[in-house]
């Protein structure tokens, strides 16, 4: 009886803290229906009437889909790129036993603590030098190496990849990018699948280097895009476009994360079956 107490009591809790979380969505749904004016003087979860006028709104500013398909086309190849060759860089820092092993570990966390911002007026002049302004190059391929996700990936692999499972395929004679591709990626996939998730967040929302590499309307970003409208004359008018955006801009987060969770729970459930 006490233990069917408890478990009710943290369902409970576990819905409490769901609706929360959910809240702040609600709302942002609720507002891209309100205008300015009204978003401003008071807080209701009731929608309003104004969706095809902050809809106009939006569109008269910027093209809300030529942005995401922008978004899309930078954070899709970033993630996927980004997830599988730190998965593999992980995978041989894991697994190989070799000199300078920990300096290039230690050279990882390093990286890891030094903020992107402190570098990018070099990185700025070197795109410029190598004619990749205003392309797409330079946000998807500084992506791509990914230190956070080396580093939890490596760890992951420490924790959850038997070492003899490896050593029983290079003693049946197995390549080393087959033992990775057939063996290690998917025991590691569940951690691949939450960096990836991670990691799309991350490429989808960004801002500041989009904003300064990119100089053409027509290849803004999502969010680069996205300020124009914050930054109007009409700012506080605009409130109910600006929820509108970032309602419509939350959906491809959501997709992503419903992919890839799938991929995390089949993982686990796999790993927690006994043959």
């Amino acid at each position: 009886m006490g233990s069917k107490i408890k478990k009710g009591i943290l369902y409970v809790l576990l819905i409490i803290l769901a609706v929360a979380c959910l809240l702040p969505f609600v709302l942002m749904i609720v507002n891209s229906t309100r205008s300015g004016a009204e978003i401003s003087s008071s807080f209701t979860f009731i929608p309003g009437t104004h969706l095809k006028e902050n809809w106009d709104i939006l569109f008269g500013y910027f093209n809300l889909f030529r942005g995401m398909l922008n978004s899309v086309i930078v954070a899709v190849p970033a993630t996927l790129l980004g997830a599988y060759f730190s998965a593999i860089t992980a995978y041989g820092l894991a697994m190989y036993k070799f000199k300078g092993n920990k300096v290039i570990f230690g050279a990882i966390l390093t990286f890891m603590m030094i903020p992107g911002q402190l570098s990018l007026i070099g990185f700025y002049q070197l795109c410029t030098k190598l004619h990749l302004v205003n392309s797409y190059i330079p946000l998807i391929v500084p992506a791509i190496a990914a230190p956070g996700t080396v580093f939890f990936l490596r760890q992951y692999i420490l924790s959850a990849l038997p070492p003899s499972l490896v050593e029983a395929a290079r003693i049946d004679g197995a390549p080393e990018l087959y033992t990775f591709h057939r063996i290690a990626l998917p025991i590691i996939s569940p951690a691949m699948a939450t960096m990836g998730i991670m990691g799309f967040i991350g490429n989808w929302n960004s801002y500041l280097l989009p904003m300064i590499i990119l100089n053409k309307n027509d290849k803004f970003t999502l969010p680069v895009m996205m300020a124009t409208l914050r930054a109007s004359i009409d700012a506080a008018k605009n409130q109910g476009a600006t929820y509108l955006a970032v309602s419509i801009s939350v959906i491809p987060i959501l997709l992503v994360f419903c992919f890839f969770s799938r991929y995390i729970i089949s993982s686990i459930s796999a790993g927690a079956v006994k043959e």
